[in-house]
């Protein structure tokens, strides 16, 4: 009697970015060139969205010189993984530190965003003594791609919400055989982080996030209101506050239209362009930044940074799964203290969207085992400040090993 070996849900498969064929690269361009544009602004800023000439820029280059087949090499220059999760797919890279005593830490992405936004810090963090660092700052480092994003698989039903996220991470890193770990994250990675902390599973130590949810609910639904800034607050509290307000009011308008109708945006599915301007206007910050960059200046970016995150998007068609998380989580609280009562290291970078002040953080976190204000970074810190970034993992997780 013969027996079939079957694949167990458990298993964990080795993995390699799919050979996109030159035909579809090739549509890519034609789709990019075809573009029927918009008129211009009429304004001389950024205040009614992502300006034409930056985006004309953008599209340029996408057509002309950028080269996907870089991004795909970087990729598989790493490990890389999938393993069925709750019947999901979930793709992971996973790099063991040759370090013997190296903490085990699990790094998620945000929105608009995939796993290209961390492979800065992949070397840093698993081979610190070559960059700089001590053997004793080694991490065994996972950096998964979000349900819906990338190349973990697209949910079908509802259900996938940053809490189920938090809850198939902590099952993705005992799969890997970790009994103790710590995580990290920013943007949605944060919130999924901060929910990890929450549910509070006895393997994980502690949490570092660089967007932490800190505010007060009455501070949270004031700003959101729109209200002026509460009578009592600090300097830092109120600046915090006012950023706060200006995001909500002027800074993710497209928060409020994932949050509602993602499926209604089959614009950004349909046109490679649609998707970058749609990807770029995040905040106004990071806009900033990225404008810089298609205007011939550098910092902390290239052009081939942003182009291989949107075209990773492109090409996996994963513009509305991702955005659906948005819908997933609407109304429960991005930036609200939410009760975490493990260790807790916070990074604030000046340009993030709002600078979390130490009253607040002190008061959301009452195991706070590391809090820096820093000179430089914004919201994407480990994309576009890595070295500031690592140097913050290290020292914030540093007490936990």
């Amino acid at each position: 009697m013969s027996t079939v070996a079957t694949k167990s849900t458990t298993d964990i498969r080795p993995f390699e970015v799919p050979n996109v064929p030159q035909a579809e690269l090739d549509d890519l361009k034609h789709r990019v060139q075809a573009t029927r544009w918009p008129d211009r602004e009429t304004v001389t800023d950024e205040t009614q969205g992502v300006q034409l000439a930056t985006v004309q820029a953008l599209a340029k280059y996408w057509a002309t010189e950028y080269d996907w087949r870089k991004c795909q090499a970087r990729l598989d220059a790493l490990p890389q993984f999938i393993t069925e999760i709750d019947g999901l797919d979930i793709h992971f890279i996973h790099v063991r530190s040759k370090h013997e005593n190296a903490l085990p830490l699990i790094v998620s992405h945000g929105w608009p965003g995939s796993v290209v936004e961390q492979l800065k810090i992949v070397e840093p963090l698993t081979d610190p003594t070559a960059h700089g660092g001590s053997a004793s700052d080694a991490f065994h480092l996972v950096i998964p791609s979000i349900p819906g994003y990338g190349y973990s698989g697209k949910p079908t039903t509802t259900g996938w919400d940053p809490a189920h996220i938090a809850r198939a991470w902590t099952v993705l890193m005992k799969r890997l055989g970790y009994t103790k770990f710590v995580a990290q994250g920013g943007d949605w990675g944060a919130v999924i982080t901060e929910l990890m902390g929450l549910e509070a599973p006895p393997e994980l130590l502690g949490i570092h996030t660089n967007m932490p949810g800190i505010f007060p609910a009455d501070i949270d639904a004031a700003a959101f209101s729109g209200a002026p800034a509460p009578s009592g607050l600090s300097a830092d509290e109120k600046v915090a506050y006012e950023r706060l307000q200006f995001v909500y009011q002027k800074g993710i308008a497209y928060g409020f239209q994932l949050g509602l109708h993602p499926q209604s945006m089959y614009g950004i599915a349909d046109s490679p362009v649609g998707l970058a301007a749609y990807f770029l206007d995040h905040d106004l910050r990071s806009y900033e930044l990225i404008k810089r960059v298609f205007d011939g200046k550098s910092e902390g970016l290239t052009r081939d940074d942003i182009l291989d995150n949107i075209t990773i998007t492109w090409l996996t068609n994963t513009a509305l799964s991702g955005a659906r998380l948005y819908w997933e989580y609407w109304g429960k609280g991005y930036f609200n203290a939410k009760g975490v009562t493990i260790p807790v290291a916070v990074s604030v970078f000046p340009d993030e969207l709002y600078p979390a002040p130490r009253s607040w953080t002190e008061k959301a976190f009452p195991k706070l085992i590391h809090y820096n204000k820093l000179d430089k970074g914004g919201h994407f810190a480990a994309w576009e400040q890595p070295q500031l970034f690592v140097a913050e993992v290290r020292a914030g997780l540093k007490s936990l090993r």
